[in-house]
């Protein structure tokens, strides 16, 4: 990618990678511009979703980011909590997390996953004014989905590492397998963005 390429992909925006009745939603902060560039969710080389989400045991290998729509048939998906790539998510103000929350939050009502996994904790704080979340179950709920904020996978995220993101996750994920949903879930594929 050239830095030109880049460069234009700021404040574009990628589809979602969704349909109705998901096991798990997962919400990243918002596009790379990277991610901007190819269309593929946390396709950044740096950052680790990918890998994690293998090593929790929710993928059967490891998914390129190319591979994404794979997700769907696990009953997985992303979307993200502000919409528009930027370099980085320090670019993004309180006030546009909060509407990516509110936007989010008909977004999960309207696609009824069973969870709501938001990757990254300080925008999860941030988006639904929980300012003491922690990462791990959240006793709200969010479009009628249960939440779990789990650790971003950005590579900028030092102090957590594969192992121990990919540990965080499988707690999400044996959640998953321990609680199913209440009603059936609902089909047929959206692209939403």
């Amino acid at each position: 990618m050239t830095p030109e390429e880049l460069s234009a992909a700021r404040d574009r925006v990628v589809p979602d990678v969704v349909t109705g009745g998901l096991r798990v939603l997962f919400c990243g902060i918002n596009p790379s511009l990277t991610t901007a560039v190819t269309g593929h969710h946390f396709a950044h080389p740096g950052n680790r979703f990918w890998p994690v989400l293998h090593r929790s045991g929710f993928t059967p290998r490891q998914l390129r980011p190319s591979e994404q729509a794979e997700l769907l048939g696990l009953g997985l998906g992303i979307t993200n909590v502000v919409a528009r790539a930027t370099a980085r998510a320090d670019e993004l103000g309180a006030d546009e997390f909060r509407e990516g929350g509110a936007a989010l939050t008909a977004k999960v009502e309207r696609l009824a996953p069973q969870w709501l996994a938001v990757v990254g904790i300080t925008a999860y704080r941030t988006a639904f004014r929980e300012p003491r979340a922690r990462i791990g179950p959240q006793d709200r709920t969010v479009g009628g989905a249960r939440v779990w904020a789990l650790p971003n996978p950005s590579g900028l995220n030092a102090h957590w590492t594969v192992r121990t993101m990919a540990e965080e996750y499988a707690r999400l994920r044996d959640a998953v397998l321990t609680r199913p949903p209440a009603d059936p879930p609902v089909s047929g594929p959206t692209r939403a963005g």
